[in-house]
């Protein structure tokens, strides 16, 4: 694969995982009580954008790689901390938060590996 189909399968895959994430935060089982539903409803909306974002950014992969590195920080990783403090404070079971964290993990791998790629193609076109 050449650096611009690593670079849409990233996209791609960033805003699959966004737009699953915010089906499942809408979920009204998930919202949990009235005093949680309005965070819960920002999150929601935070998904969303970010997976317009990383849509957006498919449009002109290379120019808008830079989107990848603000999905892997602080998006990804500020979701494995709260993942982390969620198990670490007994919120979750410690097999999700191993599970979240390997998923968001091979995520990030993903898109740090193609914007990596992306730029030695860049520097090599120069």
């Amino acid at each position: 694969m050449d650096h611009i189909t690593w670079l849409r399968t990233s996209y791609w895959v960033g805003a699959v995982a966004d737009a699953v994430a915010t089906v499942g935060i809408l979920i009204p089982s998930r919202m949990g009580e009235s005093e949680f539903r309005y965070p819960m409803g920002l999150a929601a909306s935070l998904m969303l954008a970010w997976t317009v974002l990383l849509i957006w950014a498919d449009r002109r992969p290379v120019e808008r790689r830079g989107v990848l590195l603000l999905t892997v920080f602080p998006l990804i990783t500020g979701l494995m901390a709260s993942c982390v403090f969620a198990g670490s404070s007994g919120q979750l079971p410690m097999e999700q938060v191993v599970a979240r964290l390997v998923v968001l993990g091979i995520i990030a791998g993903l898109l740090l590996y193609s914007y990596a790629r992306a730029n030695r193609a860049v520097a090599r076109a120069v």
